[in-house]
């Protein structure tokens, strides 16, 4: 398990233009990327005992992530 961010610009650097135009265009893949914006710092803070929380809740919060960047994925390579 890594302490580190998991921002989208990193997880998907040769996207990064087309994450930014597809936020603006692709009001589903836009929701996409704000849910994983939302849930990924609270990732972080957990692991990094900044916001602890019960290891089952960042569990969940890790598969929801998975399971966002999956679909944004998904999107990515169908754009």
């Amino acid at each position: 398990m890594t302490h580190t961010p998991h921002e989208l610009h990193e997880e998907f650097p040769a996207h990064a233009e087309r994450i930014h135009a597809l936020r603006l265009s692709n009001a589903h893949f836009a929701r996409l990327a704000d849910e994983y914006h939302e849930i990924n710092p609270e990732i972080h803070r957990a692991e990094t005992g900044v916001s602890p929380m019960e290891s089952l809740a960042e569990t969940a919060l890790r598969k929801k992530r998975a399971h966002l960047k999956d679909e944004i994925a998904r999107v990515l390579a169908q754009a």
